[in-house]
Parts: C-alpha cells; structure tokens; sequence
C-alpha cells in the first residue's frame, strides 16, 4: 500500500508506509510505468481542482489512479479557457469522460466548466480533510497533495461527492441581493448602536421614545435636538409624526420628552456627541435605503423566477408561491430560502434534504450502550437562521403554531430547541405542499390535529 508524500523541492511522490515494503522505486519520482501514459479517448479523466485567491493547482488521474499531468492555472479568463479547451482537447469531443472535482462549488471556473456539461463534483473541506488523512496522517497540507487527494477520491469514494448542477440566472442575482442585504443589515445594527451610545452620554432620556435607533423617524428627531439644538413646538412634532405614520405617539408625549434636559457633562463632549451624529445619521439613512431597495429587488426577482418556473399544469400554483403561503414565511426568508436551496426545494424529497441542509433535523450519537440526541451545527447557516426567525413570527401569528411551541416549552424544552421543533415541523408541512403542489390550507392543519387529539384521548380510554 503507498502513501502520496512529497520531496523537498515540493514535488509529489509515492513512499512505503512500512518498513517492510520492498519496492524499488522508493525515494524517486513516478518512472514511465508509475506515471502512466496518455488516456485515450474516450476513458474517463478525472480533474482534482485545488485552488487558492492566484490560481488553481490542477491534477490529471487516469481511471487507474495515474497521474496523467499536473500544472497549474492563474485565474485569468485566457487561461481558464484554455485549460477547459485542453481537457476536453484529452478525451475527444465527450465531455462526459470527464469528472472534476473541487471543494468550492462555485465561481468562475464552475460555471465555464458546467457551460461545457463537464460533470463537476463537490466536497465539503471538513471531508477533503479527512480524505487527506487518509494519505498522509502527519497533517502534510501542500495544493498539490490536496489537488491529488480530490481527484483520487473522486475515484474511490463517489458517492462522498455531490453533483454540482448550474443555476438559475435569477438564483444568482437573487443569492447575492439577499448576501448583500444580510451584510446591510449587521451594518445598520452596528451604527444604531453607535447611535444609541452617543445618545447615552447626553441625551439618554430620547431613548425613552423607541425601543431601538434603528427608526427614520427618530433620526429625524436627534438630528433636529441634539445635532442642530432646534426648540420643537407641538405643530413640527405633529408634522414630523404625519410624515413618518407614527400613531404610538401623541405630538405632546413627544415634546415632553423632547423638553428635558440634557445631561451635564465636560465640555467639549456636546460637540463631540453632535460631530459623531452627523456622521451616523447619513450613513444610517444611506443603508436604510440600501435595504429598502434589496428588499424590492428580491420581490421583483421572486415573481420572474415564479413565472419563469410555472408548473406544468396551468391550476398548480409555483414554488414561490407554495414557499409563501406558509405562516411566517416573508420576502426575505423566500429569497434565502430559494437562494440557498433552489436545487433542495425542486428534488424528489425536499423536506428530507432541507431539514439536513438548515440544521434543523438532529444528530443521533450511538456507542454502546450510550446514545444521545444532539443539535446538527454542520449546516447552512443563512438557511438556520432563516428558518429560526420563520418560526419564530409563526408562533406569533399562527394559533397552531403557538399551542405547539407552548406545549414544548411546558415539556421543559428551551425557547430556541421549542422553535427548531417548530420550524422542523413546518418543514414536514413544506415538504407535503411541494409534493402535492398545494397551498397552506390551516383548516387542514387543523381537522389532522383534532383528529389525533381524539385518536389520542380514545387510546387513553382504552388503556
């Protein structure tokens, strides 16, 4: 049995595991019959990607396990295309022949090798790892090495690889919006705080009107107290309030509020409050506006890929709308959901496949006589924290979905176990409405739920 190692000059090379190995070859790079020659059309080549921010490190196994070639590409549009010219130069007009297999699932060398429907097989890096490993148990990390161990194992453990397949150009453009309004909006969080920490050191009592800064409304109102000093009568309160639709507050409450004074402080730290406001506000409003418009664009992409993807049958509704039909279920967790899952939602067996991918179903530990149910953290984390706030605004806004969070957390379960049960129960319900094609229907829900209440009470009559 031989082992891939590497020499001092970096190259790779096969060395004994053992003491005992007899082979000749030993502590020399692969001869003629080692290496290999060139496949021939028609066999299968298979591509170990490794690749780095430069470039990618390329290795050639022939079906027996011999390397045909290793070079590597710089990531430039020339070269990326003159490398999928050359392998598909290797094994004739087949693209089939070939298989590739990468850690990362996307970019631009996927997508111009999926353009040319040459098969494309992804690891997770935790699992590339292990299969490197297996190689070499001292921990040798080299791009080679790792290039070599992606395309061996593709040749021995397929099934540990998944079938990288394109993407719809709409999930594209829709993964990077809703990307990009995830990156707004742990800015906006970031900036109210700063708002809310200069508000602190003097004018704390304004935090008495909103429960966070995050709210036009009230930047509207520091500006006006605080940056510019203005004396608000009740009429611009009033004006101010109509303009933004805020009925929580009477125009008086507001100018009580408004009239306290200020804390005393050092001087000097007034203009230095009034300096970093000046500052936050715009750029609180300039991401506010970068998230209303994310928020736009997901709905207009939502709706093309929703007439773009119509079933068959002209009554069965479409995937975006099954998805949103469920309680709780927004613009922003369809967008992430269908972003991040399209291929999930679209399979045989989406509920099986999201339950897994989102991190929602468990994991089970056995080992002997110890066995133990644990929280899956090995998962999508967008997926995991959009299916967390689903159920959450389901508990509030479905009856059925409360009475079974609170029959949880009467169990003893902490909230946020009490909303994985739930969310991995309207996962269960998701998976019966794209099966079906059917919308949410409550009435349905909620005739199965009295049925098993009466099927329960009976068996505990019985018994």
């Amino acid at each position: 049995m031989r082992a891939v190692a590497l020499t001092s000059g970096g190259e790779l090379r096969f060395e004994r595991q053992y003491r005992d190995d007899d082979t000749s070859d030993h502590g020399q790079l692969w001869d003629e019959k080692e290496r290999g020659s060139d496949v021939g059309m028609g066999e299968r080549l298979l591509v170990g990607v490794d690749w780095d921010s430069a470039g990618y490190e390329i290795c050639l196994l022939d079906p027996a396990g011999r390397i045909v070639e290793q070079f590597r590409v710089r990531h430039r549009a020339d070269e990326l295309g003159e490398f999928v010219c050359r392998l598909v130069d290797r094994v004739g007009a087949t693209e089939e022949a070939l298989a590739v297999a990468i850690e990362t699932p996307r970019g631009a060398l996927i997508e111009l090798l999926l353009e040319r429907k040459i098969p494309v097989y992804a690891i997770t890096p935790k699992q590339a790892e292990r299969l490197r490993d297996r190689h070499r148990p001292s921990g040798v990390k080299d791009d080679r090495l790792d290039a070599y161990v992606l395309a061996d194992g593709l040749r021995h453990d397929r099934h540990l690889f998944r079938r990288v397949e394109a993407d719809h150009s709409l999930i594209i453009e829709l993964r990077e919006v809703t990307r990009a309004d995830e990156d707004l909006a742990q800015e906006w969080n970031r900036l109210g705080n700063q708002l809310r920490q200069q508000l602190q050191r003097t004018h704390p009592h304004l935090l008495e009107l909103i429960g966070n800064a995050q709210k036009p409304w009230f930047w509207e109102l520091v500006e006006q107290v605080v940056v510019k000093e203005t004396r608000l009568t009740r009429a611009k309160i009033r004006g101010l309030l109509e303009r933004h639709r805020i009925r929580r507050w009477m125009p008086e409450e507001v100018e009580a509020v408004a009239k306290q004074p200020m804390l005393r402080v050092a001087p000097g730290t007034l203009k230095a409050v009034q300096l970093q406001l000046e500052l936050l506000l715009p750029r609180l409003r300039l991401v506010d506006a970068q998230r209303r418009a994310c928020g736009k664009r997901m709905e207009e992409l939502l709706d093309l890929y929703a007439q773009e993807t119509l079933p068959g049958k002209a009554s069965a509704p479409s995937t975006i709308e099954i998805v949103r039909s469920l309680p709780g279920v927004g613009v922003r967790v369809a967008s992430i959901l269908l972003s991040e899952a399209s291929h999930q939602v679209e399979s045989t067996e989406p509920g099986a496949l999201l339950r897994a991918y989102s991190g929602v179903a468990p994991i089970t530990r056995r080992s002997g006589k110890k066995i133990s149910v644990l929280r899956r953290y090995s998962c999508n984390r967008r997926l995991q924290h959009a299916f967390y706030h689903q159920a959450r605004t389901s508990v509030q806004s479905d009856a059925l979905a409360r009475a079974y969070y609170a029959s949880l957390r009467a169990r003893g379960h902490t909230h946020g176990r009490a909303l994985r049960a739930v969310a991995d129960r309207w996962l269960r319900i998701l998976d019966a409405m794209l099966r079906t094609r059917t919308l949410y229907n409550p009435a349905c829900l909620r005739a199965a739920a009295a049925s098993a209440n009466a099927a329960e009470a009976t068996r505990q009559v019985a018994a």
